[in-house]
């Protein structure tokens, strides 16, 4: 064998060396890589990437959503998402704008706590009003969009009587609120929009009906008591008071506690209707003697 043909044969055992190792390498290495890329490209082509589908399914999704949130946004509640502490400050900021002048309260931040799969923080409010203020702080709290509630509720009677005013007749009270709020969005809106939170007048179940508190004579009107009707007139009465200061009055004019109701002429009396302390009481007064009744 000559030496070409030796180089030959040298060179071909070299290419089927070659060969055999390429489909080692291929089948022994490549082969699981290739079926995984092949399940991923056969995966990838059964979706589509059609712009006009992707931006139809797109619509539908949001026309889903904006229907999800309409529902949540009808309801009376809602739970916020992740909710600041610091909100409930600014939210009894604003309706503390409803309330009276007399009224005060304070906020005392109690604590981070959970009821199921809510959390809630803990205040504590404290203050004092009349019972129209606490009404309506109890409703603005309980009628809140952001879900609220008051978990419990001290009363108490509080007479404030400065010096020559009337006495006031409030409530102390001392409550804890939860203020609601969730680690997800599924029971809050987009479109937030807070309730009517403005309460109706009521009457105040806490204004004694007879009081020993009467306001003082601070408008200098006639004192009934102890008071003489000097003279009738067709425009009026005369009348003197303890002091002897003289008043012109005519029926339903004001009088300390209570009014003029009647004039009799005929008979030369007076009527007055007075209100002491949620006594009503009716008082004669005639040109000669003074009578009660």
């Amino acid at each position: 064998m000559n030496r070409k043909t030796k180089n030959t044969l040298a060179l071909l055992g070299v290419l089927i060396l070659l060969v055999a190792l390429g489909l080692g390498y291929i089948y022994v290495f490549q082969k699981p890589s290739l079926k995984t890329k092949t399940a991923e490209l056969t995966s990838l082509k059964a979706l589509s990437y059609d712009p006009n589908e992707l931006n139809k399914q797109l619509k539908e999704k949001m026309r889903k959503a904006l229907k999800l949130d309409s529902i949540l946004s009808a309801r009376k509640f809602n739970i916020p998402k992740d909710l600041s502490s610091l909100k409930f400050y600014d939210f009894l900021n604003q309706l503390s704008t409803r309330l009276s002048e007399k009224a005060k309260f304070n906020i005392e931040y109690v604590g981070q706590k959970t009821d199921k799969e809510f959390l809630f923080f803990d205040f504590r409010v404290s203050g004092y009003g009349s019972y129209n203020d606490l009404y309506q702080l109890i409703y603005g709290i309980e009628e809140s969009k952001e879900l609220k509630k008051i978990t419990k509720l001290n009363l108490s009677n509080y007479i404030l009587a400065p010096e020559n005013e009337e006495p006031e007749f409030l409530i102390n009270y001392t409550m804890n609120v939860a203020v609601y709020f969730s680690a997800n969005d599924r029971y809050a809106t987009s479109t937030y929009s807070e309730n009517n939170l403005r309460a109706p007048r009521v009457y105040d179940i806490f204004y004694p009906l007879i009081r020993t508190e009467i306001p003082p004579n601070i408008r200098s009107l006639l004192d009934v008591q102890g008071a003489k009707l000097l003279a009738l007139v067709p425009d009026g009465a005369f009348l003197a008071d303890v002091r002897g200061n003289s008043f012109l009055l005519i029926e339903g004019d004001e009088v300390y506690l209570g009014y003029l109701t009647t004039i009799d002429y005929k008979w030369k009396k007076v009527t007055f209707v007075l209100n002491k302390g949620g006594v009503v009481e009716t008082v004669v007064l005639s040109l000669d003697r003074s009578l009660k009744k």
